[in-house]
């Protein structure tokens, strides 16, 4: 999926000792309350978006762990909820066809069509700048703080 992220270390403690610091508890993003549960032998934290009445993106986050001798490999992968996914993905494939469009008009159209084709990829561009500024401060940022959240309960 596009807007999904792993990130891979390596802790000094032992699984267990992960899991204690980390399972029931709650960590708070931006006013927002996401829940730390153990499913399926793994570590999921997820949000609790009834409170919300903003449309967000959100992410759902899994933590595996993976005893390696006296180290532990913490495997954090984060994804977007099913649900909400369908906005970003519809912005970047029209983003997409704009621009295919924009250089379709550049390839086979004519002079009298090169206003029309910097306006539409202007247009495509300005609008892809603005999406990926609004991802960055929402989406991807409950990803860092939450991965961040991980990584200082596992290697305190």
């Amino acid at each position: 999926m596009i807007f999904s992220r792993t990130f891979r270390y390596h802790s000094t403690m032992s699984a267990d000792q992960i899991k204690d610091r980390l399972i029931g508890k709650h960590v708070t993003v931006h006013n927002l309350d996401f829940e730390v549960s153990e499913k399926d032998h793994a570590i999921k934290i997820f949000p609790h978006a009834e409170q919300i009445k903003d449309i967000k993106s959100l992410p759902i986050t899994r933590v595996e762990l993976k005893d390696k001798g006296d180290k532990t490999q913490v495997v954090i992968n984060s994804k977007m909820r099913e649900i909400d996914s369908g906005g970003p993905t519809i912005v970047i494939f029209f983003c997409s066809f704009m621009l295919l469009g924009a250089l379709c008009f550049y390839v086979f159209g004519r002079q009298e069509f090169s206003m029309f084709t910097y306006t539409l990829s202007g247009i495509a561009l300005i609008i892809l700048a603005i999406f990926l500024v609004r991802m960055q401060t929402g989406y991807y940022d409950y990803v860092r703080k939450i991965k961040k959240y991980v990584k200082e309960q596992s290697l305190a």
